[in-house]
C-alpha cells in the first residue's frame, strides 16, 4: 500500500515506483536525478515561518536570516511571536512584508482558525484555500509547506522556476510551461506530484544548477 503521506524514504520510494510506472517517460529523468533523500521539515508553525522566511530570496541569504530569527525568543511559538515587536523581528533580516505575514499566521493560530493538524488532512485544494486565506500567503508558498513540512503527496508547485526549466528539458518542451500550462501537465503524475516535484528538482540540480529551494 502507497503511503498517505510522503513523510520517509519508504514512502518516497513507494511513491516514485507508482510515478514510473504511470509516466514511462520519467524512467529517463530518474536516471539522470540519480538517488535522493526526501528533506522532510516539522509541521505547524515554524515550518510555515521557514518557508516565508525563504520566499524571493536566495538559498544562502534566507539560510542566514533564519539562522538569526529561530534564536529570537518567542519567534518559533504563535503567542510568544505576537508579542514581539516589528523592530525586534526585522532585526534578524525579515521584511515588514514577512513579519506581517508570520504575524497573520499566528494570529490565524491563536483564534483557532488555523489548525495545522486537520490541515494535514485535507485534500490538495481544501488545504491551499485555507493557508492561502492569510493574508500574505501565496500558491507557493502554501505549497512548499504542504510538500516539505507536511508530507502532502499531491502537491506540485507549478509557480517554481526551477521545476518549469526541468519540465521543459526534461520533456523537450517548445517553452517552459508556467501556470496553468504546468499545472495541466502535472496531472497526469497525480496523486504522486510530490514525488514528481522532489524528482525534477533533483533533475534540474543534477544538470548543475541550484533549484533554490531552502527546504
Amino acid at each position: 500500500m502507497i503511503p498517505a503521506k510522503l513523510d520517509s524514504a519508504e514512502a518516497l520510494a513507494l511513491h516514485l515506483d507508482a510515478l514510473l510506472k504511470r509516466d514511462r517517460r520519467l524512467k529517463r529523468v530518474a536516471e539522470t536525478a540519480g538517488p535522493f533523500e526526501i528533506r522532510k521539515h516539522d509541521p505547524g508553525f515554524a515550518g510555515l515561518a521557514k518557508v516565508i522566511c525563504g520566499q524571493q530570496l536566495s538559498v544562502a541569504s534566507a539560510s542566514a536570516i533564519w539562522a538569526r530569527f529561530e534564536k529570537l525568543d518567542g519567534a518559533l511559538v504563535p503567542t510568544r511571536y505576537l508579542r514581539l515587536t516589528e523592530a525586534e523581528v526585522r532585526a534578524t533580516g525579515f521584511s515588514s512584508g514577512k513579519y506581517l505575514t508570520v504575524r497573520a499566521v499566528a494570529a490565524a493560530v491563536e483564534d483557532g482558525w488555523l489548525d495545522f493538524a486537520a490541515l494535514e488532512l485535507l485534500p490538495a485544494e481544501e488545504a491551499m484555500a485555507a493557508l492561502t486565506a492569510i493574508r500574505g500567503i501565496g500558491p507557493w508558498t502554501a505549497e512548499l509547506y504542504l510538500l516539505f513540512c507536511a508530507g502532502h503527496p499531491d502537491i506540485f508547485p507549478s509557480g517554481d522556476l526551477a521545476l518549469q526549466k526541468a519540465v521543459a528539458h526534461a520533456l523537450k518542451l517548445d517553452a517552459r510551461p508556467v501556470g496553468k500550462a504546468l499545472d495541466a501537465i502535472s496531472v497526469a503524475w497525480s496523486p504522486h506530484r510530490a514525488a514528481a516535484a522532489l524528482l525534477f528538482w533533483r533533475y534540474y540540480r543534477a544538470l548543475g544548477m541550484n533549484s533554490g529551494v531552502l527546504l
